[in-house]
């Protein structure tokens, strides 16, 4: 009986120490996801901007909106790259256009991509093939170089597809700072930094919609600046301003917000 008793305490300590299985993923009650690793993660409210409170991008918005509005209702859409400028809103655009058509329908579901799952690819697009829902999935911030080849070339493999396409109602948005990833005209360099160059053009030429996002000048920082406190009834110094993005070392959408979000601080304000 001693033993038996010993045998129940240790098969309940091993119960304890197993993980439980996680329970399969609904696709469809999920609004989104984040941080996509091993599982998906819920994200009950997407973290986004309005579209109107986006500056400075107005092409962009367009460009990348009536993308988002055509892979919901199903009709044909291309994989987007948004490319260039740091802090100009690349993220926040692709978070506030899902947000903004997610109003009309929840027919589409916004999947972001943790790094270094590229591996993954094939199984989520796998299961996610007979849901009927559509998906964008995100990559946000795309290395390039040496280090970063080896996803570089998965990401292109899956967007030349395969054997067995991938289904129309999953698109790729990707999201990369190196401002030359579509210039073509300088060929001088290294050999290693010409290969680099040749793979991001390999790469960037497989995206059927490419948006580029250029450094703000100083009249576009003001009035992205303006556009923020406005609402607010605040006004601002421009040399102030001015030596804020100085400090900061550019001009760009995501500095304009940060000095907003200062100025509005100091008025006991919330942006």
């Amino acid at each position: 009986m001693e033993d038996g008793g010993a045998l129940e305490r240790i098969a309940a300590a091993l119960e304890r120490l197993a993980p439980v299985a996680a329970p399969p993923t609904d696709w469809l009650a999920l609004p989104d996801i984040g941080g996509m690793g091993e599982r998906a993660r819920t994200v009950p409210v997407l973290d986004a901007l309005p579209l109107e409170a986006l500056h400075g991008i107005e092409a962009q918005k367009v460009g990348l909106r009536n993308l988002c509005a055509r892979l919901a209702s199903g009709a044909a859409a291309h994989d987007a790259l948004l490319w260039g400028a740091r802090g100009m809103g690349k993220s926040a655009l692709v978070r506030a256009c899902v947000a903004d058509v997610q109003r009309e329908t929840q027919n589409l579901a916004l999947v972001q991509l943790a790094p270094g799952t590229l591996p993954t690819f094939p199984a989520l697009i796998a299961e996610l093939a007979g849901v009927s829902r559509a998906f964008l999935l995100f990559i946000d911030d795309l290395g390039f170089g040496a280090e970063a080849r080896a996803e570089m070339l998965a990401l292109r493999s899956l967007l030349e597809g395969g054997i067995a396409p991938r289904p129309p109602h999953i698109r790729l948005v990707v999201t990369a700072n190196r401002r030359g990833i579509v210039e073509r005209q300088d060929t001088s360099g290294a050999i290693h930094e010409r290969d680099e160059r040749d793979d991001a053009l390999a790469l960037a030429d497989r995206f059927g919609l490419s948006l580029g996002f250029h450094p703000a000048d100083k009249d576009t920082y003001l009035a992205i600046l303006g556009a923020y406190l406005a609402p607010l009834g605040l006004g601002f110094d421009a040399e102030e301003a001015m030596a804020f993005a100085i400090q900061r070392g550019n001009r760009s959408g995501r500095t304009a917000l940060q000095f907003a979000t200062e100025l509005a601080g100091r008025a006991g304000k919330r942006l």
